[in-house]
């Protein structure tokens, strides 16, 4: 790619929560498109110590800011003085509260959609850029130009990791593990899951995540007399060690944009069972990349499970399968490069 330019000026926004799938993905695009040494950028996000020590050892300048409601009026005038300042040729935003910060102006201002959320905060916008196919779809039956959107899918981190001890979390060794992540919310359809393992034997359930519906999974747990079985791990930083570790990775959400966890579970090289939801639905070739069945099926989800467990030739399949499928279109290096060409299709940089 030689043939980029090195002088483009490109502001990263992220006003999200401390610690997600948008913010994850935000450090290690920018931190990526560093690397490349093509583009010059600003990272402009709130005070987030591990997000901050990564940006620095990346060598990205940064600017932490507030990024409060509509009372705050100071820290809305120097977030915008800043980006004033600096003067980029395109500001690329993440989620609704950045982007409708960000307003028009000697830029191209590009909002990156990783969900399918009300479209008011992002109609200003010059161009939009879609994770799926899915959400594509829903920006332009939303209303905005076909021509201005483009369909950029996520990379995961690509850190290699070692599997942990199976006897892990007080796990019986000789058990097979199966791994389910993300945010404990009734999205996740992790009850789903729960009733479905009811009805998978002499297995172990790592649930990794946090979230509002930890109480009522835990209650359903002792309900379905799973204790002996379910580990809850809380939020982790080693998502690739688990997934290392596991023999099947479950995604039974009934809303899921893109489903990146897909992604993961194919370069870790763990099969994957996931639901027909929005992003797994679309990611997924059925029985050959991964399983798909109906959202919350649970005989279903559960014989899909037994099914990978009980035959390892099926599961070989679905990885070789799956680690073609990301080397191909999900890797790194393919998904920085689509966001070099698309940043260099914006403006004219001498």
């Amino acid at each position: 790619m030689d043939n980029h330019a090195k002088s483009l000026r490109v502001a990263q926004v992220l006003a999200g929560a401390p610690i997600g799938g948008a913010e994850n993905f935000y450090t290690r695009l920018v931190c990526a498109l560093n690397a490349t040494e093509q583009v010059e950028q600003l990272a402009l996000t709130r005070q987030n110590a591990h997000r901050e020590t990564q940006l620095e050892q990346a060598g990205v300048t940064t600017s932490l800011h507030r990024f409060g409601g509509a009372i705050d009026i100071i820290g809305r005038y120097q977030y915008r003085r800043v980006l004033q300042q600096w003067r980029p040729d395109i500001v690329l935003t993440y989620m609704n509260r950045a982007t409708a910060l960000t307003p028009k102006g000697d830029y191209q201002l590009v909002a990156r959609l990783g969900h399918y959320y009300d479209l008011k905060y992002y109609r200003h916008c010059d161009h939009w850029v879609g994770i799926s196919q899915g959400i594509c779809d829903h920006l332009v039956q939303g209303g905005l130009p076909a021509n201005k959107i483009v369909h950029i899918p996520n990379f995961v981190d690509e850190t290699p990791a070692d599997a942990l001890p199976r006897q892990s979390f007080a796990t019986p060794p000789t058990q097979p593990i199966i791994l389910a992540a993300g945010r404990l919310h009734t999205n996740k359809g992790f009850d789903t899951l729960l009733r479905a393992f009811a009805k998978v034997p002499d297995a172990t359930l790592w649930l990794a995540g946090e979230g509002p519906e930890r109480k009522n999974l835990t209650q359903l747990v002792e309900a379905l007399k799973l204790t002996e079985r379910v580990r809850f791990l809380g939020w982790r930083t080693d998502i690739n060690a688990l997934m290392r570790t596991a023999d099947l990775f479950v995604c039974p959400s009934r809303h899921e944009g893109l489903g990146s966890i897909v992604a993961e579970s194919w370069f870790n090289q763990c099969p994957i069972v996931a639901t027909r939801s929005q992003g797994p639905g679309e990611l997924i070739d059925h029985e050959h990349t991964g399983l798909l069945v109906e959202i919350d099926h649970i005989a279903a989800l559960s014989e899909a499970i037994n099914t990978v467990i009980a035959q390892q030739p099926l599961g070989q399949k679905l990885v070789a399968a799956g680690l073609k499928e990301y080397q191909d279109k999900y890797c790194q290096s393919n998904i920085v490069g689509q966001y070099l060409d698309f940043f260099t299709s914006l403006v004219n940089v001498t």
